[in-house]
């Protein structure tokens, strides 16, 4: 999994979502500083916390997984 592609979704998603890092931190049990360093792509998150994101983002895990294979694809594509 691409951290940087991972982090774009997650941020992105929150933006969308007007919630601030310290709303998802506190609806996930996470720190807001974890949740910077993940959304900033310092840190990849285990799957037991991209869980409890896409959960508190609403968002389908899936569809957050799917957002690196789409961004590959497309580069594919392109080449």
């Amino acid at each position: 999994m691409d951290k940087q592609l991972i982090a774009a979704a997650i941020k992105g998603k929150r933006k969308e979502k007007k919630m601030r890092q310290n709303e998802v931190a506190v609806e996930t049990g996470l720190s807001r500083n974890y949740i910077s360093d993940i959304e900033n792509g310092r840190y990849m998150p285990s799957v037991g916390t991209l869980v409890k994101i896409a959960s508190c983002l609403q968002m389908d895990l899936n569809t957050l997984l799917m957002s690196e294979i789409q961004d590959v694809t497309s580069v594919s594509q392109e080449a």
